[in-house]
């Protein structure tokens, strides 16, 4: 066994999450993607098959009320509130990422309409994710605004009193770059401005302090650290002082103040049923609050220094097991510009990956040279990192 072998042994044995393990279904795979799609919690094939058997076969319609149906987008909501440290009644979850994206960048670029200040631009990370930007050039057009693509470091200097909108990533869905939420938060509110976040590679891998930092509105998605399966539902926070002033731009039946009346004229719900839409899908729906029964009793801390300390270590491993020049690590060294991936540069990143992965080690890769690696800390172990990292200098070796 090797020193940092024999490093990885103990740091697993002190682990406090270690048990947490325990809760998903997984196998002798190193499994780094995480970031991409969460791992099965164990508990969850059962309750879909009561879903389906008794809830659908059985008591069928009666479900929407004594099943819980209807009021589930808010309930999930509630649960996920704590992950990313919101109070209860701001978070409904239903619908796609980008459909929450567009339904907030909108009713950001009204509620500055309304101000009657003049504001009419929309920043979005220059660096994001394709589809945020796409939504954003799609709200900009229905409101009447202007699209500018701004670099997260140059976001404060791009701020001034034309600002409206900002739709900023969390994380560096390719880098594993954290950016400063506080900070930009402040700076976008200073200006006068909205400020909209993408969680999608945050929620549920650290601290986002959602209503501490008065983030005006923030759209996550739940198949990845969330664990809620492929294509489980995105959630929508509204900040709870905006609420009434949240004009959606799909004004759904769903989100009536009285849906069941289906009357002619729209009347939005109250509370953070204005983000819902149309039908909630109920099988994904619950298969997700079952998902996230994992996080009963894990401190969301305790998943950040977990995060830290396996990245930290994943580097160590690669730094002493990979020659020299064969890889970049393009993720930040300092932990407040961290998020739960590391990424590395490596030539022939498509074939190194494949051969890792027919090694027993699923990351993945983005185009045209970047190796990713998600760190899930409640199923990952050191041992994981470990060799992982061994088995990357083999594989580079050869």
């Amino acid at each position: 066994m090797t020193e940092l072998a024999a490093k990885a042994a103990r740091l697993d044995d002190t682990d406090q999450l270690a048990g947490v393990r325990e809760r998903f279904v997984l196998d002798d795979t190193v499994y780094l993607d995480g970031n991409s799609l969460g791992a099965l919690p164990a508990s969850v094939p059962g309750r879909i098959e009561d879903v389906v058997r008794r809830q659908w076969g059985a008591d069928r319609i009666g479900s929407w009320a004594e099943g819980g149906w209807w009021t589930a987008p808010e309930r999930v909501g509630d649960r996920i509130a704590p992950l990313v440290q919101a109070a209860s009644g701001q978070i409904v979850v239903g619908d796609s990422t980008s459909v929450n994206v567009f339904k907030a960048v909108v009713a950001a670029a009204r509620m500055a309409a309304a101000d009657g200040d003049g504001r009419r631009e929309i920043l979005v990370d220059g660096t994001t994710f394709p589809t945020d930007g796409y939504i954003a050039a799609s709200a900009a057009r229905m409101t009447g605004c202007t699209l500018r693509p701004v670099e997260p470091a140059r976001l404060p200097d791009a701020l001034g009193e034309r600002t409206a909108v900002v739709l900023m990533n969390h994380v560096d869905y390719r880098t594993g770059r954290l950016h400063d939420l506080p900070a930009l938060t402040a700076a976008v509110h200073a200006a006068g401005g909205y400020a909209v976040w993408d969680l999608c590679h945050s929620a549920g891998a650290l601290p986002v302090g959602l209503d501490a930092h008065r983030v005006d509105l923030a759209v996550g998605c739940t198949y990845k650290y969330l664990n809620g399966g492929p294509g489980s539902p995105a959630f929508l926070y509204v900040r709870r002082d905006l609420q009434n002033r949240f004009d959606s731009p799909l004004p759904g039946w769903s989100s009536h103040a009285e849906p069941f009346r289906m009357g002619a004229e729209y009347t939005p719900a109250s509370g953070a049923a204005r983000g819902r839409v149309g039908t909630p899908d109920i099988l994904s729906l619950l298969a997700l609050e079952e998902a996230l029964t994992v996080w009963d009793g894990v401190p969301v801390d305790a998943v950040r220094a977990k995060s830290l300390a396996l990245t930290d270590f994943f580097l160590e491993c690669v730094t002493a097991y990979v020659p020299a020049g064969l890889v970049e690590p393009l993720t930040p060294a300092r932990h407040e510009e961290r998020g739960s991936q590391v990424a590395l540069r490596c030539p022939d990143a498509a074939e190194v990956m494949k051969r890792l992965i027919d090694s027993g080690v699923t990351g993945d890769v983005r185009p045209p040279d970047i190796l990713r690696f998600g760190f899930a800390p409640l199923y990952t172990r050191f041992t994981d990192a470990e060799r992982a990292a061994r088995t990357l200098a083999r594989t580079l070796r050869t």
